[in-house]
This record gives C-alpha cells, sequence and structure tokens, in this order.
C-alpha cells in the first residue's frame, strides 16, 4: 500500500486498504523521489502513478523480496521460474542454449518499490523523458524514450526507515527481470551479476545536502545486484567499469543519501530522505519569501511600474504582449526591469540595459517553487539560471550550477533544476539586483 505525494492511493491497490485520513498522519515516511527539469508540477497535472514527485511510505504489509538460490537451466523461457507468475526471478542469458536463475523470496523486512517508463501495475513511480525549458501541454513529446520500461528498484528496511538501497532494473507483470545474451553480465564466483542496456547512474553528494555546504559527488553505475562500478566507456558499452565498492574516504554503497541523483538515461531524480526534508524549507516558506519580494513593491526604472516575482511562469497574451508586472533580468548585468522597448535592437535578441549600458539577452523571471531542490532556507538573497531565469537562493542556484548531469551516451552538462534548460556561459547563474526598497 502506497500514499501519494497528494495523499491519493494507488489505483492498483485493494479499496480495504485504503488508510484513514488518521492512518495517513501516522505513516512512516521513507523519503521523496523528485524529478529534476519540474517545478513542482507535470504540466498536464499530477495523476495516477506519473507525476513530478514521488512520496515512499512504509507499507502496511511488507513486499520486499530477497535472493534466496540459483541454478543453471538450458531453456530460461520455459523454466518453472519464469513460468510461475509469482515467483520473483532474475534470469542472466549466457548463450542460446545456458541461462542462469535467481530466485528471489519475500522479504519480511523490506518494502519494494519500483521505478521505471512502464504503466504496468509493478510500477510504482511512472517517469517519462524529461524535456528541456518550459513545459505546456504535450508540446516537446519524446518520439523514442530511452529509459527503461523497468528500470529501477528500491528497497527500503522496514525497521530503519533511514536506510533505502537502490538496484538497477526492475520486476515486470510476471515477476521477471531478463538480462539478455547481449546485456552486459558478470560471474564472481558462485555469484552472478549485470547491468541494464543503458545503466542506472548514481551520484552521491559530498557533505550534508541540507546546509548549503555540500559539493558533488562522483557519478558511479549501480548494478542489478546493487554493486557499485565506475561508469563505462560509454552508456551502453558492453564492458563494466571497474569495481568501485571503496573509496578513500568512506565505503561507497547503494544505500540513497539525502540529495543522492538518480540518472535514468533520459530523466534525472533526486532522492530527499525523510530526515533532510524536514530540515528543509517548505513550499510555505518559499511562497513566503516572494511575497516579501513583492510587499517591497520593487519597480521598473524605465516605466516605472510595480515588478510582480510569478510563483509560476507568466502569462503572455495572444498577441504576444507580456504582463506589464512581469519582471525581466539582463543576464549579463543582473539588473531587474519590466517589459520596455529601450535599448532593443530590431532583429536582435540583445538588448542594452538601461541603468549600466551592458549589452545582452534578457529573461523572465519566475520562482523556483518546489522545495526539494534547495540546499537552504537564505538569506533571501536572490540569484536566477542564466537563460532559464529561474530565482532561489544563492547557495541552492550555485550548488546546481557545479552538478554535472549525465546527457546523451557519455556527455554532462549542468543545468536548472527547476526546468531542466542547460546552463550558459560561466559561471551559469546571475545575482538579480532590483530596484528601490527591495536592492
Amino acid at each position: 500500500m502506497v500514499i501519494r505525494s497528494d495523499g491519493a492511493e494507488s489505483p492498483i491497490l485493494d479499496d480495504k486498504e485504503s488508510p484513514t485520513e488518521k492512518d495517513k498522519a501516522t505513516r512512516v515516511k521513507y523519503g521523496e523521489l523528485v524529478i529534476l527539469g519540474y517545478n513542482g508540477f507535470l504540466p498536464p497535472g499530477d495523476r495516477g502513478r506519473k507525476r513530478s514527485k514521488y512520496v515512499l511510505y512504509k507499507r502496511h504489509d511488507p513486499n520486499g523480496v530477497k535472493r534466496s538460490k540459483h541454478y543453471v537451466v538450458k531453456t530460461p523461457h520455459n523454466s518453472q521460474a519464469i513460468l510461475d507468475s509469482q515467483q520473483h526471478s532474475i534470469s542472466y542469458t549466457l548463450s542460446r542454449n545456458q541461462a542462469i536463475i535467481v530466485e528471489y523470496m519475500p522479504d519480511e523486512e523490506t518494502d519494494m518499490f519500483q521505478i521505471g517508463r512502464s504503466s504496468e501495475s509493478p510500477i510504482d513511480f511512472v517517469v517519462v523523458d524529461t524535456v528541456a525549458g518550459e513545459k505546456t501541454g504535450d508540446s516537446g513529446k519524446v518520439v523514442q524514450s530511452t529509459i527503461s520500461r523497468f528500470a529501477c528498484r528500491i528497497l527500503a528496511e522496514r525497521a530503519n526507515p533511514s536506510v533505502a538501497r537502490i538496484y538497477a532494473a526492475g520486476f515486470d507483470s510476471s515477476r521477471n527481470i531478463f538480462l539478455g545474451e547481449k546485456a552486459t553480465k558478470w560471474q564472481e564466483g558462485r555469484d552472478i551479476d549485470g547491468l541494464t542496456t543503458n545503466g542506472i547512474l548514481l551520484m552521491h553528494p559530498q557533505g550534508s545536502f541540507c546546509g548549503g555546504d555540500s559539493e558533488p559527488g562522483v557519478w558511479r553505475e549501480v548494478s542489478v545486484c546493487g554493486g557499485i562500478y565506475s561508469l563505462r566507456e560509454s552508456r551502453s558499452a558492453q564492458k563494466k567499469g571497474r569495481a568501485d565498492c571503496v573509496s578513500q574516504v568512506e565505503e561507497v554503497t547503494n544505500v540513497l543519501q539525502d540529495g543522492t541523483l538518480i540518472d535514468l538515461c533520459g530523466a534525472t531524480l533526486l532522492w530527499r530522505s525523510a530526515e533532510g526534508l524536514e530540515k528543509s524549507p517548505t513550499k510555505d516558506y518559499l511562497e513566503n519569501l516572494v511575497d516579501k519580494l513583492n510587499a517591497g513593491r520593487p519597480v521598473c526604472p524605465v516605466g516605472l511600474n510595480t515588478l510582480v516575482i510569478p510563483r509560476k511562469s507568466s502569462y503572455t497574451g495572444p498577441d504576444g504582449s507580456a504582463d506589464k508586472q512581469q519582471p525581466y533580468v539582463y543576464l549579463n548585468c543582473g539588473h531587474v526591469q519590466g517589459s520596455h522597448d529601450w535599448g532593443h535592437e530590431k532583429n536582435s535578441h540583445s538588448r542594452t540595459c538601461p541603468l549600466c549600458h551592458k549589452v545582452g539577452p534578457v529573461q523572465k523571471l519566475c520562482m523556483g517553487i518546489e522545495p526539494a531542490f534547495y540546499v537552504d532556507a537564505g538569506p533571501p538573497i536572490f540569484f536566477a539560471f542564466n537563460p532559464c531565469g529561474h530565482m532561489a537562493t544563492e547557495k541552492t542556484v550555485k550548488y546546481w550550477a557545479s552538478v554535472m548531469i549525465p546527457h546523451g551516451t557519455n556527455a554532462f552538462e549542468s543545468f536548472c533544476p527547476f526546468c531542466a534548460t542547460p546552463l550558459e556561459g560561466f559561471p551559469g547563474y546571475i545575482r538579480l539586483i532590483f530596484q528601490d526598497n527591495v536592492d
């Protein structure tokens, strides 16, 4: 039984398991998974298992599994474990005539949660490819997804809710995981392990994520059995990376930390622990920061009209006209102004700032309102990402500008966590300079 981030139950559960409001309030929370690139909501709306974030709660009844036994078979698709829809198993195909079947048995001590692109019932959190920039309706749909239908699974310890481990690949509707003949796999003694086609990558932060003093860690890949390895030469290369189980400072494991990033090759998730979220700013706090900023009545130095910082992307009329209260930032200097034609050259996207005369692009400002992305709660000295214009606190903007996110087969780039727009220039952000008494 799982409670979603908005309190709605999973549609695949029995009605008899539906919790009361009191039950929800006392439910133990493991943490949250938040997709980078969405400022707190999906464009069509957060519905069912497809949403911008997913909250993991302790289930009424455990559904975790653990390894029990393994054996070699000649025809894996006809083996009893594969045909039994009640038996969890992983099939490692070595050749046309040989495969190793690893059976899993129920584990009363863990809860299992599965993430992937599939809308089948075993998937708790349905994730689709993230398109950079503002999300409006169904625009920017991905034709061919690179996210696995059954991408990964998380097992949380019921007795110790702060421990949640991630594994590559998830069990399908028949409770099976298949690693085909071409999949990367290996044997070490009696154990066998493997990697998924495009891999599940992890990056643990160095230091405490919440507090504003952490730094990005090193990207690694997690295996089907939870082993940690260095990255392959390219995303889907046949040769696995080296075993990366121990670092110079501490052991590197598949245990999720507050602020761990999980890359699914098409979408990147942020793990926030329940303990970390308690120390983080809330949405109400962030909205209060916006209210205080607007209460200072910032004005446009050209039009002399009052500006209002929006909590979501502001409306643009059918004739292309912008809201007169919508603030814009000059990305080369940080001066915040309203919409005006001063300093605008024809056939050019650049404008001359009337205050400092620097020439460069301008962008609408919008508050980053998803609290999970914040590494601190202030002070309210606002910075904005370049070029998207999403605002956040100084330490939050500087942290995300330093995080390199996997992109494509072997590239990395920094982007705004609120809209997934790749950052431009150095350092990829600008300090905002408001006029009048909020400056």
